[in-house]
């Protein structure tokens, strides 16, 4: 495993070097820069290839061992290869440098998702060079567009080319986490995900010179009080199937423990915990949310705005609806609701995939191979993937991975998007070989 781990590390390097920012515009990404790399490193090692670029420079790279018996199950390894965009001097180091210090792997990306995606470019040519045969088709599928909806991936190829990507099982971002007990830990494995609703809200005022804004009409003045009342707006907590599980796997106190597993006292208990990473968590995965991150419009200092758009980022839980936003956004507003367009950008509901199948028994396996002592746990997450896209098309679909010990939830959980983020040797191993494990025992 050190010379695979160091080929992990070394195409994670390239990668993050390769700066595939997705800054949600159809000319960003640029994924076609790491397309060509894992094509490069994956030709002439017994596997069919295949190319989707349906906008210029956002290309995906399907990669496949076809399967020995058509009706055996087939697994899909999927990363993607797009990352958001980075402000550098909020960073400790260059984000696109990819340097090694203190065994970690630095740079944008090196959590979300690199390191799978170069972990499991590194699995497939391992086992492609060395003869594997599976029983069912191996697929990897490098994939662009994740960051901002899949409509240049994922998407785009679910709709055009669905048989180049259809699976039984499909693994991707992000579980192999340690909670719990360090004796008898848990292992958190994405079994679902929120459902997201992003909208445009598009408040309408009236046009005049910033020198006399006495009884004006100023759009960004509405727009203003139509953020704070959706900062504000506190929709009642919801316990989904998985909750329970989540919370009883931290190992908290019993307090703590049974004030979570209550909708009347959870709020209060999330105010009250000391560590905001861990909170902010558990809030998202029992609410909707709503967040304002994007303002646009025609603004100039003096100009009194006539149109002002606000850019949205709702997540349902599972259950909720279009019908159901819309309520949500109807009690927020109040009174405001009828001056505001809303516009649907995205729509896609939340989403869980059973655990009663061969895949989980695998993942359970391979996981004690290294750590016998391991119970995997199934978990919501807050984040949107194109495992929703799969699931939508029949496949059972897990985040997967399997992480140092050392590495805590909540320091991993905030480096997703977030300054100085990055990803140590040794989870990188761990994560290879888990792969490497869940084939061979289920596919071979």
């Amino acid at each position: 495993m050190d010379a695979l781990t160091g080929e992990t590390v070394e195409l994670l390097q390239t990668l993050i070097r390769n700066q595939c920012v997705n800054d949600g515009t159809a000319a960003s990404g640029h994924e076609i820069r790491s397309a060509d790399v894992l094509q490069s490193y994956l030709e002439g090692a017994a596997v069919d290839i295949e190319r989707f670029e349906p906008t210029p420079g956002r290309s995906s790279l399907v990669v496949r061992i076809e399967g020995s018996d058509p009706n055996a199950p087939s697994v899909c390894l999927m990363g993607h290869t797009d990352v958001v965009p980075v402000n550098p001097d909020t960073w400790d180091r260059d984000p696109f440098g990819g340097e090694i210090v203190d065994g970690e792997v630095w740079g944008r990306g090196a959590v979300d998702m690199l390191n799978i995606t170069s972990s499991m470019a590194v699995a497939m040519r391992q086992l492609s060079t060395n003869g594997f045969r599976p029983k069912g088709d191996l697929i990897y599928f490098a994939v662009a567009d994740e960051e901002s909806g899949s409509k240049h991936g994922a998407q785009w190829v679910a709709d055009h080319a669905p048989e180049a990507i259809r699976c039984d099982y499909l693994l991707t971002e992000s579980g192999g986490i340690h909670t719990g007990d360090a004796d008898v830990p848990f292992i958190g494995i994405n079994t679902g995900e929120k459902g997201v609703a992003w909208r445009k809200l598009r408040i309408h005022g009236t046009p005049g010179h910033g020198s006399a804004p006495f009884r004006s009409d100023n759009a960004l003045v509405k727009a203003a009080a139509i953020i704070q009342k959706l900062a504000a707006y506190q929709p009642a907590p919801r316990f989904h199937e998985l909750w329970r599980e989540e919370v009883e796997s931290l190992g908290l106190d019993d307090e703590t423990t049974n004030g979570l597993l209550d909708e009347k006292r959870l709020d209060d208990v999330l105010a009250s915990m000391s560590h905001t990473g861990t909170a902010r968590r558990l809030h998202a995965c029992s609410h909707t949310t709503f967040s304002c991150n994007v303002v646009e419009g025609p603004m100039k200092t003096n100009i009194i705005p006539g149109v002002i758009d606000l850019g949205v980022d709702i997540r349902t839980l599972p259950g909720e609806d279009a019908s159901d936003v819309e309520a949500h956004l109807h009690a927020a507003l109040g009174s405001l609701a009828d001056d505001v367009d809303v516009e649907i950008v995205m729509n896609d509901v939340a989403s869980i995939s059973r655990t009663d199948n061969p895949m989980w028994d695998a993942l359970q396996r391979a996981i004690n191979a290294r750590f016998p002592s391991a119970r995997l746990r199934q978990q919501l997450v807050a984040g949107f993937t194109d495992a929703r896209i799969f699931r939508r098309m029949g496949s059972i679909a897990y985040g997967a991975g399997l992480f140092s010990p050392d590495l805590q939830a909540a320091d991993y959980a905030a480096r997703f998007h977030g300054n100085n983020e990055r990803i140590d040797i040794e989870s990188l191993r761990l994560t290879t070989q888990l792969w490497l494990d869940v084939v061979r025992d289920l596919m071979g």
